[in-house]
């Protein structure tokens, strides 16, 4: 079994796991898919638009996991995926969605898509409910846990989704264009 089959099956898995612990057993099981779009939830954005994570279907798009008040690692992977776009030959939508809804609401986001010079039509930055945000995290491989500080440990990963909502692409690399991903966005529909 190579490394894409074992990711998708651990994610199926992964999702009737979640399907059981949030109190799916009288509902019809999650379809057997690997795509993130079968998650049933809502997301605001940083000028206050609601959308289904499912709007993204239909286009690749870049996907990671992030909070507002990160002085490190976050900004690293903006920056990362800055640099990515500017390696592609026409850049890809990018979905960036909070680990820490209690803070980080629409004007939070607003606020970072301005000082870090996000241009609004190229780039999503999103809350949703906490239930929500560990589903999603979930789906992805995100590993994540809040500190009593208030600050969170996560994982560094940004993802490429197809248009289907299927990951085929991610990286850790941060700081620097990862080649192999910029190869994978030249191929993904």
């Amino acid at each position: 079994m190579n490394r894409r089959s074992t990711f998708r099956t651990l994610l199926a898995r992964a999702m009737v796991a979640l399907w059981f612990a949030t109190g799916g057993v009288n509902a019809a099981p999650p379809p057997a898919t690997d795509s993130i779009y079968q998650l049933d939830l809502a997301l605001t954005n940083q000028r206050g638009a609601e959308a289904t994570l499912a709007a993204w279907r239909g286009k690749p798009v870049i996907v990671t996991m992030f909070y507002t008040a990160c002085q490190f690692v976050c900004p690293r992977i903006v920056e990362t995926i800055k640099l990515t776009q500017a390696r592609l030959a026409t850049p890809l939508p990018v979905l960036m969605v909070t680990l820490d809804p209690a803070r980080d609401d629409s004007a939070a986001l607003a606020a970072m898509a301005e000082e870090r010079h996000l241009d609004p039509k190229r780039w999503t930055l999103a809350h949703t409910d906490p239930r929500n945000v560990r589903k999603l995290a979930a789906a992805l491989g995100i590993q994540y846990r809040e500190l009593a500080s208030g600050e969170f440990n996560h994982s560094s990963v940004i993802l490429l989704l197809d248009g289907e909502g299927r990951i085929v692409a991610r990286t850790t690399t941060l700081g620097e264009v990862d080649a192999g991903f910029v190869k994978a966005t030249q191929m993904v529909k």
